[in-house]
């Protein structure tokens, strides 16, 4: 937990209202084997020496005490246990500490739709619990068959079937097991840096090296291609996507020709934004192929993008589609399998066969979120306030140097870090102490493949939060760059 570094005492932070300490200096010098550096992936990682400083000099007795103890008993993985911090609340947009400090969450875990501990769930939640708790496999209840003809009702085009899952990896999981079916091919093609979930099959469709390494032998018949980020584009598109990367799906369909699905996320979450043309261009190569197309909108779908379904911006039906995430509500883990009724085709085949399949009190969390996405227009909300947010964060590119690029689509935004705009080289250990600094004065985020800002907030949010958030950033960009200034 402690830090090998000397810490200096923490100066007040440059931001007025800041309730942190700002540990100038405290981060100490880049060092070459910081973790990010050779493990850029998901998340940030839990093995940083600047994560240690962070903590030497934010954390109390209290909180302390307690990682240790999380630290003893449960098993340490990367980007998770040991853990940064501890929480006692949270509500809204927001989340609060052990010793009482209030953090805006632009992370979340993209669970928080409708923001944390919403009224609205909370008392759905209760109801359920005293009429029915839990529904035994073999029989239904009324809050399924609701949520469900409720998804489809919301769904675009033909997807007017649905399995529940408790989890998004286990929903992925039985799509994958649903185009071997009906397809009677095994074959998948997904895209590098894809993140589907971290079990085995979907770590085999996933494209991130800290997921997938050193684990033996992974789902055969697994194909990857380079996802639409033209900024690290093998085919050199340059300032814009040239849509190389989506003739190459085809390419990969025609060499192939038996691949039962194309399944990857139809919105990066770090995010890599397609193109308008990207995934009609993709839709079309699936159909003539004979291949499945699948798209993961667990952390993105449910009006995060400022649709309720990402593909609608892209006027694409998917074969399948799969939700998760924010469908508890932020409270219940539960995740959903979409998919036209043709594929109606496995009765022989157990694709899920959860314990929780049905789980009334998750379904009463889901119908309550769905009406509170409707009714308090959140989805409108993540579109007005996501053009607001682009608007102050390519202002702040003009103003920052370490900005190669601001992107965004609704509620979803990205800003990449770059040590040279020219060349693009990504600002890793610059990233890293951004977001800690941001910590430092009151804004959580997640760094996504050691140099992206990944900002994803409740779409609960009201605009002055937005702004007071993208003020911290604002400061934080500032103090980094001023305490390591450009050569």
């Amino acid at each position: 937990m402690n830090s090998s570094h000397p810490v200096p005492a923490p100066s007040p932070s440059t931001l007025g209202e800041s309730q942190f300490p700002s540990p100038r200096g405290a981060l100490g010098p880049a060092t070459a084997t910081t973790p990010a550096d050779a493990l850029p992936s998901e998340g940030d990682l839990n093995l940083s020496a600047h994560r240690a400083h962070w903590q030497s000099t934010q954390l109390d007795p209290p909180t302390r005490a307690l990682l240790d103890a999380d630290a003893t008993y449960f098993l340490h993985q990367s980007l998770s246990t040991p853990c940064l911090n501890a929480l006692r609340h949270a509500s809204g947009a927001w989340i609060e500490d052990l010793a009482g400090r209030r953090y805006l969450d632009f992370h979340g875990n993209n669970v928080h739709q409708v923001g944390f501990a919403h009224p609205r769930v909370v008392a759905a939640i209760r109801r359920q619990l005293d009429e029915l708790s839990f529904c035994t496999r073999r029989y239904t209840c009324a809050p399924a068959v609701e949520l469900a003809r409720r998804l489809t009702s919301l769904a675009p085009g033909n997807l007017d079937r649905v399995l529940l899952a408790p989890g998004g990896t286990t929903a992925i999981g039985m799509a994958l097991k649903l185009a071997r079916v009906a397809t009677g091919r095994f074959k998948f093609v997904s895209m590098w840096d894809a993140f589907h979930g971290a079990s085995l099959d979907a770590i085999s469709v996933g494209g991130e090296a800290l997921f997938r390494q050193n684990l033996g032998p992974l789902l055969p018949g697994c194909e990857h291609v380079p996802p639409p980020d033209h900024r690290h584009c093998p085919f050199r598109c340059g300032h814009a996507c040239n849509l190389a990367c989506a003739d190459y799906v085809e390419y990969v369909l025609a060499k192939e020709g038996d691949v039962a699905a194309v399944i990857a996320e139809t919105v990066r979450c770090t995010p890599y934004i397609p193109p308008p043309e990207y995934w009609q261009r993709i839709r079309s190569a699936c159909d003539r192929h004979g291949a499945l197309l699948i798209l993961d909108e667990i952390p993105i779908g449910l009006g995060r993008t400022g649709r309720m379904f990402a593909c609608q911006h892209y006027d694409v039906v998917p074969d399948m589609l799969v939700l998760g995430k924010g469908l508890g509500g932020g409270i219940f883990p539960l995740a959903a399998l979409l998919a036209r009724d043709e594929l109606n085709v496995a009765a022989h085949t157990a694709l899920g066969h959860y314990t929780h399949e049905k789980n009334p009190v998750a379904c009463a969390a889901a119908l309550a979120t769905l009406d509170v996405l409707s009714e308090e227009n959140l989805v409108e909300n993540a579109r007005t306030l996501g053009e607001h947010a682009l608007a102050r964060l390519r202002h702040l590119a003009d103003r920052h140097p370490l900005i190669g690029e601001v992107r965004g689509i609704g509620l979803l935004l990205g800003v990449e870090l770059v040590r040279d705009r020219a060349t693009g080289t990504r600002a890793m250990d610059e990233a890293e102490r951004v977001m800690y600094e941001a910590l430092s004065r009151g804004l959580s985020f997640k760094v996504t493949m050691g140099n992206l800002l990944t900002l994803t907030p409740a779409l609960t949010i009201s605009r002055a939060e937005l702004d007071q958030a993208l003020d911290i950033l604002d400061a934080s960009l500032s103090h980094v760059a001023a305490e390591f200034p450009a050569p």
